[in-house]
């Protein structure tokens, strides 16, 4: 586990294009995998496991039983961080401002590597599959697009669990719990604010945070490093800063 949230000790700059080689090459094939997974368990749902979609919408119809004026407020908020424009325009902000702070453009890329794969997966896989929206009163006005999987859900979690493996690396204790603590939270709280709001089914959910969470793997893997280069590095401008 070091080494994966270590890799990015090595701040070797690559070339745009060797970056964007790695990129075809790590991050393509096994997001293509995942396309198939996710094709597939859709169709399962629309064929064989039919009998599995009606206990899904018996879910749906308890949460819409029993919403409440506070429920809907509270769940209308957590419903909307994983707006696309939301996501999208976050997403944008930090890595800007880790390409500023870093002035390492090809770090900071990650989170919008992470949403970019996730939504190219999801807008296919849900054309493909079509699956229709859950038997209940919708709070909320849905995209073109079918229930399977959860584009709200998805977005949410690629973009914050890129964040916490972003603040993973931060070296105070404190700060780093806190902000990997919100960041792993958030995509929850689009989850249960999806199906509370009779946007989707239990099972579009769960594809949602799969999708996002295989997609923030693979971007944060995106490029080849090799820590060990991040500590010889350090100790050669500890070296100059001494000499």
């Amino acid at each position: 586990m070091s080494s994966f949230l270590s890799r990015w000790d090595d701040e070797s700059r690559p070339s745009f294009t060797d970056a964007l080689k790695d990129l075809g090459m790590r991050a393509v094939p096994p997001a293509i995998v995942l396309f198939g997974a996710i094709v597939g368990f859709g169709y399962l749902l629309k064929g064989p496991l039919q009998p599995f979609g009606e206990w899904e919408n018996g879910i749906n119809r308890y949460f819409q039983d029993g919403r409440t004026p506070t429920g809907e407020t509270v769940t209308k908020f957590m419903s909307m961080i994983g707006n696309t424009e939301y996501v999208i325009g976050v997403a944008v902000i930090v890595a800007a401002l880790i390409w500023w702070r870093t002035k390492r453009w090809w770090y900071a890329v990650v989170p919008l590597i992470a949403i970019s794969l996730q939504a190219t997966v999801f807008v296919i896989a849900t054309h493909v599959v079509g699956r229709a929206r859950p038997p209940v009163e919708r709070l909320d006005p849905t995209p073109p697009t079918s229930s399977y999987p959860s584009g709200h859900v998805g977005a949410s979690t690629a973009l914050y669990i890129t964040f916490a493996l972003m603040a993973a690396r931060i070296e105070n204790a404190w700060l780093r719990r806190v902000l990997v603590t919100l960041t792993v939270i958030a995509p929850l709280l689009v989850s249960y604010a999806r199906i509370y709001r009779g946007a989707h089914h239990l099972s579009d959910v769960i594809w949602g945070i799969i999708n996002g969470l295989v997609c923030a793997v693979i971007a944060w893997l995106y490029l080849r490093r090799d820590p060990s280069k991040g500590s010889s590095s350090a100790s050669r401008a500890a070296s100059r800063t001494a000499a």
